[in-house]
């Protein structure tokens, strides 16, 4: 199988890595495989939202034709594929950790569930030979980060994982514009899918123009092999817009977050616990409507990434 790593043999695998036998058997025949983090399911969204976001990502990348492959760790492993009650026993996890590349070790020492991030599920998805990985949105600068230094490790993940991470651009809490500049320094590509312009996250726009864009599975294919042919080590960012149909209106969201961020510095919210704590305040002011749009988003971007995986797996 021609993968983002290359095709990994099972001796080849950490043994800290358990993949799934579908996932397994679909990677062995070189059929299109989709992963898909969960700290949305342990940290993003509340419950029963965090399950029916798991299970709707699933079904979509299903219905395109790929192997979902949710990453989480439990036991001592890092598991890449649940089955649907392991993901209902991760939705009710209440003392999940939030596990990224600094800590991803330290969790393999826990008993109990853990969450990917994006940069964790990176890990895993090259690890186990997987391209493509779908997300709601990315992690990067926080507002203020200028001065805090309060950077998601997403972005260095990015800068030397070769997986193609399909979102709706990065999440619109953070400063998006110094975000940006930090993937443009780092070397990764930002690529609008059918789009100029970098999504909002909740919101279709985001006011920013991008560069480089492809329209369809068959040119984002390419580009991954032009930029793997080169032998260049990041991943590439496709944003994705969320459908129209889902979307908060730009200003209303842009309010509600402003909104939370001054509550979350009031309460000395910071770190680890700031995105999902902003994100939960921002569900509260919007009437549940950041949900709704969230999960529109999330079903989304799987759809998409089954698109991608299938046409690499179909090759040039």
């Amino acid at each position: 199988m021609n993968t983002a790593g290359g095709a990994r043999a099972d001796d080849a695998r950490p043994p800290g890595l358990q993949v799934a036998p579908e996932v397994e058997a679909a990677l062995a025949a070189g059929q299109p495989v989709v992963a898909l983090e969960s700290t949305l399911i342990t940290h993003g969204l509340r419950h029963p939202d965090n399950l029916l976001a798991a299970e709707r990502a699933e079904d979509a990348v299903r219905a395109g034709g790929a192997v979902p492959a949710t990453v989480a760790i439990v036991g001592g492993a890092i598991r890449v594929g649940l089955a649907r009650v392991e993901l209902e026993d991760l939705a009710r996890a209440e003392d999940a950790w939030k596990v990224t590349r600094q800590n991803l070790a330290a969790a393999l020492d826990r008993d109990g569930w853990s969450g990917t991030t994006v940069s964790a599920t990176m890990i895993a998805a090259q690890l186990a030979g997987i391209e493509v990985f779908a997300t709601g949105g990315i992690g990067g600068v926080h507002r203020g980060g200028e001065r805090s230094m309060d950077v998601s490790a997403d972005l260095e993940e990015l800068a030397r994982t070769p997986v193609a991470v399909i979102c709706a651009g990065p999440k619109s809490i953070l400063d998006v514009a110094r975000t940006m500049e930090v993937l443009e320094t780092r070397g990764i590509p930002v690529v609008g899918w059918g789009t100029d312009e970098l999504p909002g996250f909740f919101s279709v726009r985001s006011g920013i123009r991008l560069t480089q864009r492809v329209d369809s599975a068959h040119e984002a294919a390419a580009l991954l092999r032009r930029q793997r042919g080169l032998g260049l080590s990041a991943g590439i960012l496709f944003c994705v817009p969320i459908p129209a149909h889902g979307a908060l209106p730009r200003e209303d969201a842009r309010a509600a977050i402003e909104q939370a961020e001054q509550e979350a510095a009031a309460a000395g919210v910071h770190g680890p616990r700031s995105t999902p704590w902003v994100l939960a305040r921002v569900a509260d002011l919007t009437e549940g409507r950041s949900v709704a749009a969230n999960l529109a988003l999330i079903e989304n971007n799987a759809r998409v990434a089954a698109e991608l995986a299938g046409a690499l797996a179909a090759g040039p």
